[in-house]
C-alpha cells in the first residue's frame, strides 16, 4: 500500500498525507510496542485502538531470557558455565517444540540454575495471556504474572514486567479487536527473499517498485 524510507515516525509523514487525502479512517492497528510508531497513530488517528502484536512481545521476552542467559554463562564456575552454554537455540523455543531429547537436555541443565529455571518458566508461562477466555481474565493473568516476575528479584524480569504494565492497555487489546501483525510479518519475509533472489537493488526507488507487486493489496493509494 505504501512505501517509506527509515524507522522512525517522521517517516511515517508521507503516508500520513496521503492517507488523509484518501479520506480513510482507521478502526484499529497492529504494531510492535515502538513508541516513535505509537505517538505518530495517537497524533495522527486519535481513535484507532492501538494492538501490540504478540509476537513482538514474546520476542522481547526471549531477548530478555537470552541477555539472562548471557550474563549468567559470564558469571558461572566453570562446571555450571559448561550445563548452560550453548542453551540458546533451547531456551528461546517452546518446550511442546522441542524434540524428547533436546527437552531432556534443557532440563537437565536449568536444574543447576535457578535463576535461568525461573526466567524459562515465566517465559513459557507468558504465553498463555493470549489464551485467556476474555480481556478481563487477561488482566489479572498479566497482573500476576508481572507480580510474580518482580518477586523473582532478577533484573531482566523486573524490567519485562516494567514493560509489559508499562504496555498493558495494546497488549490487552487484542481481546478487542483480534488483531495481530502477522500479515506485516509475511510481507517481510517476502521482501526477504525477494532481496535474496535479486542479490539486493542499486536503484533504491527501483527497489520500491516490486515491494508493491508482492501481494494483492486490498486498498491502494491512487496518484
Amino acid at each position: 500500500m505504501w512505501v517509506g524510507d527509515g524507522r522512525g515516525g517522521e517517516a511515517l509523514r508521507e503516508f500520513w498525507r496521503r492517507f488523509k487525502q484518501s479520506r480513510g479512517r482507521l478502526r484499529a492497528v497492529a504494531m510492535d510496542m515502538s513508541g516513535a510508531y505509537a505517538a505518530s497513530v495517537r497524533t495522527h488517528a486519535p481513535h484507532a485502538v492501538l494492538t501490540f502484536d504478540h509476537f513482538h512481545v514474546v520476542k522481547l521476552m526471549n531477548e530478555r531470557l537470552d541477555d539472562l542467559r548471557r550474563e549468567l554463562v559470564r558469571a558461572a564456575g566453570v562446571e555450571t558455565k559448561q550445563a548452560i552454554k550453548g542453551l540458546r537455540w533451547l531456551l528461546l523455543h517452546r518446550k511442546d517444540n522441542l524434540k524428547p531429547d533436546a527437552a531432556r537436555r534443557l532440563e537437565q541443565s536449568l536444574q543447576v540454575n535457578a535463576p535461568l529455571q525461573c526466567a524459562y518458566l515465566l517465559k513459557e508461562e507468558l504465553g498463555l495471556l493470549w489464551a485467556q477466555a476474555d480481556g478481563r481474565q487477561a488482566w489479572a493473568f498479566l497482573r500476576d504474572w508481572c507480580a510474580k516476575a518482580k518477586a523473582s528479584g532478577i533484573r531482566q524480569l523486573r524490567a519485562m514486567a516494567e514493560t509489559l504494565l508499562r504496555h498493558a492497555k495494546g497488549i490487552l487489546a487484542y481481546y478487542k479487536t483480534g488483531l495481530t501483525s502477522g500479515k506485516m510479518e509475511g510481507i517481510n519475509r517476502k521482501i526477504r527473499g525477494l532481496l535474496c533472489s535479486a542479490f539486493g537493488f542499486r536503484d533504491h526507488d527501483f527497489f520500491k517498485l516490486p515491494l508493491y507487486a508482492l501481494h494483492e493489496a486490498k486498498f491502494k493509494f491512487v496518484g
